[in-house]
Protein backbone atom coordinates (compact mmCIF):
# COMPACT_ATOMS: atom_id res chain seq x y z
CA UNK A 1 0.00 0.00 0.00
CA UNK A 2 1.41 3.37 -0.92
CA UNK A 3 -0.30 5.38 1.81
CA UNK A 4 0.87 5.03 5.34
CA UNK A 5 -1.67 4.93 8.12
CA UNK A 6 -0.50 6.10 11.49
CA UNK A 7 -2.59 5.76 14.62
CA UNK A 8 -2.32 4.45 18.18
CA UNK A 9 -3.40 1.07 16.79
CA UNK A 10 -0.65 0.83 14.19
CA UNK A 11 1.88 2.05 16.77
CA UNK A 12 0.78 -0.71 19.16
CA UNK A 13 1.05 -3.37 16.44
CA UNK A 14 4.49 -2.13 15.40
CA UNK A 15 5.71 -2.03 19.02
CA UNK A 16 4.75 -5.68 19.40
CA UNK A 17 6.19 -6.72 16.05
CA UNK A 18 2.79 -7.76 14.67
CA UNK A 19 2.61 -8.12 10.91
CA UNK A 20 -0.49 -6.42 9.54
CA UNK A 21 -2.00 -5.38 6.23
CA UNK A 22 -3.45 -1.91 5.63
CA UNK A 23 -6.61 -2.07 3.55
CA UNK A 24 -8.08 1.07 2.02
CA UNK A 25 -11.84 1.46 2.19
CA UNK A 26 -12.96 3.96 -0.46
CA UNK A 27 -15.11 6.75 0.97
CA UNK A 28 -17.68 8.97 -0.72
CA UNK A 29 -17.39 12.77 -0.46
CA UNK A 30 -19.56 12.64 2.70
CA UNK A 31 -17.01 10.24 4.30
CA UNK A 32 -19.15 7.08 4.12
CA UNK A 33 -17.84 3.77 2.73
CA UNK A 34 -18.64 3.42 -0.97
CA UNK A 35 -18.77 -0.39 -0.92
CA UNK A 36 -19.58 -2.94 1.76
CA UNK A 37 -16.58 -3.71 3.92
CA UNK A 38 -17.22 -7.45 3.62
CA UNK A 39 -16.99 -7.21 -0.19
CA UNK A 40 -13.67 -5.38 0.03
CA UNK A 41 -12.34 -7.92 2.52
CA UNK A 42 -13.30 -10.77 0.20
CA UNK A 43 -11.24 -9.13 -2.52
CA UNK A 44 -8.28 -9.21 -0.10
CA UNK A 45 -8.78 -12.87 0.83
CA UNK A 46 -10.57 -12.45 4.17
CA UNK A 47 -13.62 -14.65 4.75
CA UNK A 48 -17.09 -13.18 5.32
CA UNK A 49 -17.62 -12.40 8.98
CA UNK A 50 -13.94 -11.86 9.75
CA UNK A 51 -14.48 -8.14 10.27
CA UNK A 52 -14.32 -7.33 13.98
CA UNK A 53 -17.10 -4.96 14.95
CA UNK A 54 -16.27 -2.79 17.95
CA UNK A 55 -19.57 -1.83 19.59
CA UNK A 56 -19.59 0.70 22.42
CA UNK A 57 -22.27 0.40 25.10
CA UNK A 58 -23.11 2.75 27.95
CA UNK A 59 -24.22 1.31 31.29
CA UNK A 60 -26.72 2.87 33.69
CA UNK A 61 -23.72 3.95 35.78
CA UNK A 62 -22.44 5.97 32.77
CA UNK A 63 -19.51 3.59 32.24
CA UNK A 64 -18.50 2.37 28.80
CA UNK A 65 -18.01 -1.19 27.60
CA UNK A 66 -16.71 -2.13 24.17
CA UNK A 67 -17.70 -5.46 22.66
CA UNK A 68 -15.42 -6.90 19.98
CA UNK A 69 -17.45 -9.38 17.95
CA UNK A 70 -17.15 -11.06 14.55
CA UNK A 71 -19.16 -9.32 11.84
CA UNK A 72 -21.45 -12.28 11.28
CA UNK A 73 -22.52 -12.40 14.94
CA UNK A 74 -25.07 -10.24 16.77
CA UNK A 75 -24.56 -9.00 20.32
CA UNK A 76 -26.70 -10.89 22.85
CA UNK A 77 -27.99 -8.04 24.98
CA UNK A 78 -29.36 -10.30 27.72
CA UNK A 79 -26.05 -12.12 28.10
CA UNK A 80 -24.17 -8.81 28.15
CA UNK A 81 -26.45 -7.34 30.85
CA UNK A 82 -26.10 -10.46 32.97
CA UNK A 83 -22.30 -10.60 32.58
CA UNK A 84 -21.95 -6.91 33.44
CA UNK A 85 -24.49 -7.03 36.28
CA UNK A 86 -26.50 -4.29 34.59
CA UNK A 87 -30.27 -4.06 34.26
CA UNK A 88 -29.96 -1.79 31.24
CA UNK A 89 -27.48 -1.12 28.46
CA UNK A 90 -27.71 1.35 25.61
CA UNK A 91 -25.64 1.87 22.50
CA UNK A 92 -23.35 4.86 22.87
CA UNK A 93 -24.30 7.86 20.75
CA UNK A 94 -21.94 8.67 17.85
CA UNK A 95 -20.59 11.70 19.73
CA UNK A 96 -19.93 9.51 22.79
CA UNK A 97 -18.07 6.97 20.67
CA UNK A 98 -15.53 9.52 19.48
CA UNK A 99 -15.35 11.26 22.85
CA UNK A 100 -14.81 8.05 24.83
CA UNK A 101 -12.64 6.04 22.40
CA UNK A 102 -10.82 8.78 20.52
CA UNK A 103 -11.95 7.23 17.21
CA UNK A 104 -14.87 7.93 14.88
CA UNK A 105 -17.48 5.31 14.09
CA UNK A 106 -16.22 3.16 11.26
CA UNK A 107 -12.63 3.18 12.50
CA UNK A 108 -12.92 2.02 16.14
CA UNK A 109 -10.53 -0.82 16.97
CA UNK A 110 -10.76 -3.21 19.92
CA UNK A 111 -7.18 -2.17 20.83
CA UNK A 112 -5.39 1.00 21.89
CA UNK A 113 -8.39 2.25 23.86
CA UNK A 114 -8.51 4.39 27.00
CA UNK A 115 -8.17 2.35 30.19
CA UNK A 116 -11.59 3.57 31.33
CA UNK A 117 -13.26 1.38 28.69
CA UNK A 118 -13.93 -2.21 29.71
CA UNK A 119 -13.35 -4.53 26.74
CA UNK A 120 -15.25 -7.76 26.11
CA UNK A 121 -14.33 -10.13 23.28
CA UNK A 122 -16.82 -12.61 21.89
CA UNK A 123 -15.74 -16.17 21.20
CA UNK A 124 -16.87 -15.69 17.58
CA UNK A 125 -13.45 -14.10 16.95
CA UNK A 126 -11.89 -17.53 17.40
CA UNK A 127 -13.55 -18.88 14.24
CA UNK A 128 -11.04 -17.09 12.03
CA UNK A 129 -7.30 -17.30 11.40
CA UNK A 130 -7.18 -13.72 10.11
CA UNK A 131 -9.29 -10.79 11.24
CA UNK A 132 -9.94 -7.21 10.18
CA UNK A 133 -10.01 -4.44 12.79
CA UNK A 134 -10.51 -0.70 12.66
CA UNK A 135 -7.29 1.19 12.08
CA UNK A 136 -8.28 4.25 14.05
CA UNK A 137 -8.35 6.20 10.77
CA UNK A 138 -11.57 6.41 8.76
CA UNK A 139 -11.13 4.87 5.32
CA UNK A 140 -8.63 2.21 6.40
CA UNK A 141 -8.80 -1.16 8.13
CA UNK A 142 -6.07 -3.48 9.34
CA UNK A 143 -5.78 -7.19 8.64
CA UNK A 144 -3.87 -9.33 11.12
CA UNK A 145 -3.66 -12.82 12.53
CA UNK A 146 -6.34 -13.78 15.04
CA UNK A 147 -3.70 -15.16 17.42
CA UNK A 148 -1.90 -11.80 17.37
CA UNK A 149 -5.13 -9.96 18.10
CA UNK A 150 -5.96 -12.27 21.00
CA UNK A 151 -2.46 -11.82 22.47
CA UNK A 152 -2.80 -8.04 22.30
CA UNK A 153 -6.25 -8.23 23.88
CA UNK A 154 -5.02 -10.17 26.90
CA UNK A 155 -6.72 -7.73 29.29
CA UNK A 156 -10.11 -8.21 27.57
CA UNK A 157 -12.74 -10.50 29.01
CA UNK A 158 -13.34 -13.34 26.54
CA UNK A 159 -16.66 -15.14 26.56
CA UNK A 160 -19.92 -15.97 24.84
CA UNK A 161 -21.53 -12.55 24.29
CA UNK A 162 -23.12 -13.05 20.87
CA UNK A 163 -25.59 -15.08 18.90
CA UNK A 164 -25.74 -16.11 15.27
CA UNK A 165 -27.29 -13.62 12.87
CA UNK A 166 -30.70 -14.58 11.60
Amino acid sequence: MSKLVSSPVTALLERHGVVFEVIEIPLSPDRKPIRALEQIMGEHGYPPGSVVRSILFRTDAQKYVLLAIAGSTKADWGTLRKHLGESRLTLAEPSEVSQQTGYVIGSVPPLALPETIRVLADESLERYEKLIVGSGVLGYALGLGAADLRNLMEAAEFGHFGKASE
